[in-house]
Order: structure tokens, then sequence, then C-alpha cells
């Protein structure tokens, strides 16, 4: 019941009703329980197809905004964003400090975070939980960061450290592991029990929800679709290992190529601007820039085709300013694609573009947090009057 009128905003108890399967009575029972407690209020029902009685507005059921907060960070490429959201999923308060991440120590690291974490909750009351979102690998216990191409130490315990500082639960997580959550919450027609949602930026990495849960292994976050091996022996990749996805669909690698640099060497990760530039070239004319990327497509699409030989063709997202260039990209996915075990679905599969991966991945870490409340805090109140509260991946 909270999961729908989370999802929705405003929903009459009728409406609640027919998308829950929960019958008035309980639906008055709950709603009873929740409006005395605080996390859920009444309003007028704003839609125009709800039904009136005697010129009288319906009444319809929201989330209170101050039941509940959460705090939100997400560590990317020499940026750490920080921000704090009420129950209903709206920012109260955010703030974004440029990092030197691979140059930082790992107790400047971590005082960095914390330094966030003080700030952006400064005045702001209690909160509940904290998520934190990490481009690398993270734990399967979503506790510790295991491995990052953006810092230079590993095996971070964020989680612990955290919880310790500021006395409630966190959850570390994986970037796309929470862009596929926030897929799922958005468009759950499209992105329902099985989809990818793959980032294309300065590295390659991808979220996977199988069977309405995200994909993780049993040590690790999972989904490291970018370090599938694509040329065994081949081009080098941040993670120091060969021939993987990333090594040439990456931004860094697409830059590389294009330069005509060596591949067995490392570089640093290019800026968006480069990329425009060098897409640029690639549309003006054949030549390295425009190989570049197609090499790039293609790895993606063989990538793809292994995949689904696996777990079935799904729906698939592309994500990241590396998707500016999809008109170039999509023509070799769909071929590299054709030479695979999904070969004849090649021609059918359609994919949908988000450009930016900020606001997906800090409304899948807003999700993510408020979710866990609805279900630890306010969801065994739930269960005591015999309803369930939602459960999102």
């Amino acid at each position: 019941m909270i999961g729908a009128v989370r999802r929705a905003g405003k929903l009459s108890r009728t409406e609640i009703a027919g998308l829950t399967g929960l019958s008035q009575s309980t639906i008055s029972a709950i709603a009873a329980d929740l409006i005395s407690e605080g996390i859920m209020l009444e309003t007028e029902h704003a839609s125009s197809t709800a039904t009136t009685r005697r010129g009288r507005p319906q009444v319809a059921l929201t989330l209170n905004p101050e039941a509940a907060r959460a705090v939100c960070l997400y560590l990317s490429y020499n940026q750490l964003l920080a921000a704090i959201v009420d129950y209903s999923g709206a920012t109260i308060r955010s703030t974004s400090q440029t990092l030197d991440t691979l140059a930082l120590g790992r107790e400047e690291l971590i005082d960095a975070v914390m330094g966030a974490v003080r700030n952006i909750t400064d005045g702001q009351g209690q909160f509940m939980r904290i998520v934190f979102a990490f481009q690398g690998v993270t734990d399967a216990r979503a506790n510790e960061v295991l491995w990052s191409p953006i810092v230079s130490h590993s095996n971070i315990p964020f989680g612990s450290l955290l919880e310790d500082a500021f006395s409630v639960p966190v959850s570390v997580q994986n970037d796309c592991n929470l862009i596929a959550t926030a897929l799922h919450w958005k468009n759950p027609e499209r992105y329902g029990k099985n989809f990818l949602a793959v980032l294309l930026s300065h590295g390659i990495g991808m979220g996977l929800m199988l069977n309405g849960r995200i994909f993780t292994g049993i040590r690790s976050s999972g989904g490291e679709f970018g370090h599938m091996i694509h040329k065994p022996d081949g081009s080098l990749c941040r993670c120091g290992r060969r021939g993987c996805i990333e090594a040439y669909a990456g931004s860094y690698a697409i830059q590389r190529r294009a330069q005509d640099e060596n591949l067995h060497a490392p570089l640093a990760d290019t800026h968006g601007a480069d990329l425009q530039s060098l897409l640029a070239t690639a549309r003006a004319s054949e030549g390295p820039a425009r190989l570049a990327f197609r090499e790039a497509g293609q790895a993606i699409g063989f990538g793809l085709g292994s995949l689904f030989s696996l777990i079935d063709p799904a729906p698939v997202a592309l994500i990241g300013h590396g998707t500016a260039a999809f008109d170039i990209l999509e023509p070799e996915i769909r071929t590299a694609l054709a030479q695979t075990a999904a070969g004849d679905i090649a021609s059918e599969l359609a994919f949908e573009v988000w450009p930016d991966e900020v606001p997906l991945i800090q409304e899948g870490s807003a999700m993510s947090a408020l979710i866990s409340v609805d279900q630890d805090v306010f969801g065994p109140g739930l269960r005591i009057l015999g309803a369930e509260p939602e459960v999102v991946a």
C-alpha cells in the first residue's frame, strides 16, 4: 500500500484497492493507522479522473514528507554528490564537491565522505538511512567497496564506518544497480522482472535485474559487464586486465583508439568535451574517430549477445554521456548481436537511451533508502494489520 502511494504520489482508497487487491475494510484500517502514526496524510485528489460526489472532491492519501529522511551519497570520478531527501522522495538539500579521487589518501577519502554527510544533514533533523552509490565493485552485503577505478584504495568498509559515525543503517551499492532500481521504479511496465541497464561513460557498467531482483554475486555487487572479455589479450583496461569490453567502449578507450595511441598503455579519463569533439569528427568523415566508435559498438553488441545466450533477451536501457554516439553505436551493436546466439532478435531489440545517469542514480538511492524504511521501520505495523509492505529491488 505504501509502495503504491509512493509511486503514484496520491491515490484514493478505491484506487489503492484496485492496485493492491486489498479489501476496502483492510485499506481503511491500514490508512487510519498510518495517518495516526504520521506516515500518511489525507489530501484532495488532484486527478481529473477522480470521481466526485455531490460536488465535493474525492479524498486521497499521500505520504507525509516529514515521516522520515534519508541521505544519498554518490562518489564518481572527481566528484562527490550528497543529498538529503524526505519521505516522499523529494530532495530537501543537495551539495556537490570536487575531489581528486585518484590522488586522495585512504583517510582523506573517508574524511571527505564523513564531512559530506555532516554538511548535508546540518540543521535538517534526524535521518534514518544512508545509501552510498559508488563507481566500482561493492560487496554483496552492501557494506564495503572492494575495488574502483576512480580511487587508489580497495576494501574500504564505508558501510560500517558510516554506521559507527551516524548510528543509522547504511547501504553501499554499485551505481549501476541503483540506476536499474530507478528504472524499475519509474517504468515497471518496460523495466519489470528482467532487464539490463548499461552505463556508457568513462567506464562501462551494468545493472541487471532478474526475476524482479537486482543481480548480485555471492561476494560482489555482480553485473560487471564492462569487464567481460571482448578480445583475449587485447587492449589494456583500467582494471589492469586486457581485452575487457570497457577497454574498447569506455570514453577513455574510444579517445585512445581515435588518437591512435598505445592500446596497451593506460589513459586518464577523458572529459565530455573531448568525447563530443571526437564524435563530431566521426560524424564528418571516415577515419580513426569513426572506427573507434564502431569498435565500441561491436564490443557492446558482442557482450550483450553473450549475456543473452545465458539469460534470454531482455529490454535494454543505455545510460550516460556515451549515448551521445548512439547513432554510430547502434548499427554496430545490432550487427554484432546478429552474429551471436541472440541473432534472431537483433533487429527487434528496442533500446531506450538516457543521456544523464546522475538523476537516475540519485532517484535509485532515494528509493532504496526509503523502501528500506518502509520494510524495516513501518513494515512491522502493516503486517499486524494484515498487509505486507511492497518489496521493490
